[in-house]
Formats: C-alpha cells, sequence, structure tokens
C-alpha cells in the first residue's frame, strides 16, 4: 500500500491545499493529512481546530487521515508507516525550498522518504495561508480563496482574535 503524507500547517486551509489534497487523494492509496504543531508560531487557530476543519473538508474520501504531529516529519511518517511525502509547489522559490527539505528528509531517513512536488493549478497558484490572513486582518473579502464550508469558521475566528 503506497502510503503519502501531505504536512502543513493549514491555518487556515485554502482552496490550493484542498486541490493538493484532492489530486494526491487519487494518486496514493492512502493519504495523511499531518497538520504541524508549531510550538513556536502563534496561528489563527489551534491545531485541534485545523484538525477538525480539515477534517470536515475530507469526510467524503475514504482513504483520507486528518492528524496532527509535531517534531520531525520523517519520525512521524514512521508512525504512519508512509514512505513519500507530498509537497505543492507555487511558485519557482517553493522549489528552491523544498528541493533542500527532500533532500533533508531523505538523509535523515537514510534515503526510505521520498518527496513528491505536486504543481499548483494555475487557478490556486498564488494563494497562501498567510496571505489570506493578512486579507483577514484588513478585512478583505476570502471567499475565492478557502472553501466555502469553512468560511464562517475561518470569520468567527478571526474576529475573536481582533476582539
Amino acid at each position: 500500500m503506497k502510503i503519502a503524507v501531505y504536512p502543513g500547517s493549514f491555518d487556515p486551509i485554502t482552496l490550493g491545499h484542498m486541490d493538493i489534497i484532492r489530486r494526491s487523494a487519487k494518486v496514493f492509496d492512502k493519504l495523511v493529512v499531518a497538520v504541524l504543531c508549531n510550538v513556536e508560531k502563534k496561528g489563527l487557530f489551534p491545531i485541534e481546530e485545523r484538525v477538525a476543519m480539515i477534517s470536515k473538508l475530507v469526510e467524503k474520501y475514504d482513504n483520507i487521515e486528518v492528524v496532527s504531529f509535531q517534531g520531525l516529519l520523517v519520525d512521524f511518517m514512521k508512525t504512519v508507516d508512509a514512505q513519500i511525502i507530498v509537497k505543492g509547489l507555487r511558485v519557482g522559490l517553493d522549489f528552491d525550498y523544498e528541493l533542500q527539505m527532500s533532500h533533508m528528509n531523505r538523509k535523515l531517513s537514510d534515503d526510505r522518504v521520498e518527496t513528491i512536488l505536486m504543481m499548483a493549478s494555475t487557478e490556486y497558484s498564488y494563494i497562501s495561508s498567510s496571505s489570506v490572513r493578512e486579507i483577514l486582518h484588513f478585512k478583505g473579502d476570502i471567499r475565492s480563496f478557502v472553501p466555502e464550508e469553512i468560511i464562517q469558521d475561518v470569520l468567527k475566528k478571526s474576529e475573536t482574535m481582533e476582539g
């Protein structure tokens, strides 16, 4: 069974992330969406809420699991018996960073882990979680960037963060 891990902070999850998730679920027997718990970073959503939102968005897929993790990705991958990392690429700068991380993860895993780079669909290639958070900060319209099912959750969280 080919198990892949799609890691990220997903804070909040975007249409671009969902595109990579849907496409990856078609390629691999099982996809684990691994939500990174970064203790150094104060995000918009706590880790439990991010996992819950993504779980809601992927509940119709029987080969997707959503979990949180912290620590080294290669260590987490051992716990889910995965050998493949899926990463989405939007622009050239993403490639430089992901190439470096790919080499690092292969070295840390004694060449047991491979990284698959999936190109972002054109219509999502400019979307990032940080740009969505910035739009929220200035009370802009995020409907073109975030899955419809969670827009109200994101707006509500943004309002409570300001208050």
